[in-house]
């Protein structure tokens, strides 16, 4: 028997990516899936692994401590915490959600974890706990300055992390990776978000002037950076994972259309956002030091990318109509308007 892995938020973006990386890689290890299966948590993104023999799914939630300490105690020997609330719009307009799982539910499974000796607890977090950068980039001994609640709330995860390494001796890892794009994600983020409208020729709503920078990061590369890290990585450290391509949203807009053959008339321009970091940039060193680096190349990765959207149509347009009801029902009920 291979070795046994829960994953939370295993039925979203990244957590979906992983757990069908790992039993294509490991085809004797166990994985657990453990989702609350909230409006990111979708099925559909492990449907092809469902009937997988090392596979098993569990409708629940990180902040409900009988559940997570029955399935850890049941047999776990690796954590990957990928369940969280990730949106920034959504924790601008109501962060309670966001400290909730993000904190509550990451200590519930630190607490679980370490009365149930797991061997490693990785810790995924984002590189936007770091803020906004001019110039450089990044490196894990620098501080973390959060700008929007999501990040606040990861920034605070981490904390939670640390203190139970500190503490306990506990076997913990953090990662902070740089925006993922790739099949499955949800389609609130840019990429999807803007391939999705392009393909229906409605308005690509872009912040300010478009020259915020992100680096972007392919999701199976992220993949294999966890699997070394869960194979090399040291307790207590933190690990940067970056995908070496930093572009502006209006890059990454114009790439788009491109790839689609569709007009640059679809841009609209729209207010910036509240606490609109201006760039992120990591250095991500330490994970090369370990023998991982990107390997997917950004064309091949958005083509690659926007070829999924054009081809799964059914998938993403329902998750759009919840997604457009939400944000509608919130205007209603927190502002007294439509958006």
């Amino acid at each position: 028997m291979g070795d046994r892995y829960l994953i939370t938020g295993g039925a979203g973006f990244i957590g979906s990516n992983f757990i069908r990386y790992l039993l294509g890689k490991y085809p004797d290890c166990r994985v657990v899936n453990l989702d609350k299966l909230t409006y990111a948590g979708n099925l559909e993104n492990v449907a092809d692994v469902a009937n997988h023999p090392g596979y098993n799914f569990i409708h629940g939630d990180i902040c409900d401590m009988e559940t997570v300490a029955a399935v850890i105690k049941n047999g776990v020997d690796y954590v990957i915490n990928f369940a969280a609330e990730t949106h920034v719009d959504r924790s601008i307009m109501d962060p309670s959600g966001f400290i909730r799982t993000d904190v509550m539910g990451t200590y519930v499974l630190l607490e679980a974890s370490r009365r149930h000796l797991v061997k490693l607890f990785v810790q995924i977090s984002t590189d936007e706990v770091y803020g906004s950068i001019a110039e450089g980039s990044f490196s894990e001994a620098d501080p973390v300055n959060p700008s929007s609640p999501y990040s606040a709330s990861k920034a605070g995860a981490e904390l939670v992390v640390k203190s139970f390494v500190t503490t306990y001796g506990f076997p913990a890892v953090i990662t902070r990776a740089s925006n993922n794009y790739g099949p499955y994600q949800y389609p609130e983020k840019l990429i999807p978000y803007f391939v999705t409208n392009a393909l229906e020729d409605q308005p690509l709503p872009l912040y300010g002037d478009g020259l915020n920078i992100r680096d972007w990061l392919f999701v199976g590369d992220h993949c294999r950076a966890l699997d070394v890290i869960l194979r090399k990585g040291v307790p207590g450290e933190i690990y940067n994972i970056g995908g070496d391509r930093e572009c502006t949203n209006i890059e990454i807009t114009r790439k788009i259309l491109e790839l689609l053959d569709k007009p640059e008339s679809l841009i609209r321009k729209v207010k910036d956002r509240p606490g609109h970091d201006r760039r992120y940039s990591i250095d991500s060193s330490k994970m090369h030091a370990l023998g991982w680096s990107p390997d997917h190349d950004f064309n091949q990765g958005m083509i690659e990318t926007v070829s999924w959207y054009r081809e799964n149509r059914d998938w993403w347009r329902r998750l759009k109509i919840r997604s457009s009801e939400y944000y509608r029902d919130w205007y209603d009920k927190k502002l007294g308007m439509k958006p």
